[in-house]
């Protein structure tokens, strides 16, 4: 078999078509690649792995310069990957570009869970790139990891991350305030590490308790759950007192806000450091605590 004939032929076609067409480059560039990817593999057992030096001084001058030893060995990973996961690159909704940034993983759990990011939040290689080096995986609880290779059906908390990461440039004493002005610069970030589904309502929500006002530090709404959700922020390690907090502000929502058809309300206190021993004997499994870690 020539193989480096039907590598030149398709690499070619592949040229003319993203010259000529306006849509389905990338997908088209896609599967091209996958086929000589395939090509590459079996040349390589048949003849070598000098075979792709070889090839690589022939398409150079042949057919376009971007074809060095480089950009072949990622084809042959390209074919390599898809055929680790047992997918086929006809229909995929992925770019090259996150292909290869799902590269460097080798846990097939955790490049399923980042496959299914990229559909649901419409990541773009950069927003994948970064939730890859913050170990978005690695952060949720394994419970829901569980449920992931399962698919068993999630729940509102299931996809809070620990530690929540809070990126400040600016601030050095961080006190509740701080931590709220910091979250509240960067909302969208803060909300993507709750997971799914959640939209901002309001920072110091207030709320009547008895004669004097409380104010809630930061109230959401989950729109995937429907349901209100409180976040109350401390600089200091769970305390019992925070859960009593919290419960005090999530029934009044309950009793005052939340209408008929929505859900009742969720708690997630956001603190310093966890202490599994309080939420174990928290009876409200709508609370839970996690910690937080601030970065440049």
């Amino acid at each position: 078999m020539n193989y480096y004939n039907d590598i030149k032929n398709k690499l070619i076609d592949n040229e003319v078509y993203i010259a000529l067409k306006d849509y389905s480059k990338e997908n088209h560039t896609l599967i091209t690649y996958y086929e000589v990817g395939k090509l590459l593999f079996k040349a390589g057992r048949a003849y070598g792995e000098n075979i792709i030096g070889n090839y690589s001084k022939k398409l150079v001058i042949e057919v376009a310069k971007k074809y060095n030893p480089r950009t072949l060995r990622r084809m042959r990973q390209l074919y390599m990957f898809f055929e680790e996961q047992k997918w086929s690159p006809v229909g995929t909704k992925l770019s090259i570009s996150h292909i290869r940034e799902l590269f460097c993983l080798k846990d097939n759990n955790k490049i399923k869970y980042y496959v299914d990011q990229i559909t649901k939040r419409n990541l773009s290689k950069r927003e994948l790139a970064l939730i890859i080096k913050n170990n978005e995986y690695e952060r949720l609880p394994e419970e829901t990891r569980k449920k992931n290779i399962n698919k068993d059906n999630s729940q509102i908390l299931d996809f809070v991350k620990s530690p929540i990461i809070v990126r400040n440039n600016k601030y050095i004493t961080i006190t509740e305030k701080v931590l709220q002005k910091i979250i509240m610069e960067d909302i969208e970030n803060f909300l993507e590490e709750l997971g799914g589904g959640f939209t901002f309502v309001k920072s110091e929500y207030p709320i009547k308790v008895g004669d004097r006002y409380n104010y809630i530090d930061l109230l959401l709404y989950n729109i995937d759950f429907n349901c209100y959700v409180v976040i109350e922020l401390k600089v200091t390690a769970l305390k019992k007192e925070h859960i009593g907090q919290i419960q005090v502000y999530m029934n009044y929502l309950d009793l005052n806000l939340k209408k008929d058809n929505q859900s009742q309300t969720i708690g997630i206190i956001i603190c310093k450091k966890e202490n599994n021993y309080i939420i174990e004997y928290c009876s409200d499994k709508r609370i839970i605590a996690k910690e937080f870690k601030i970065i440049q």
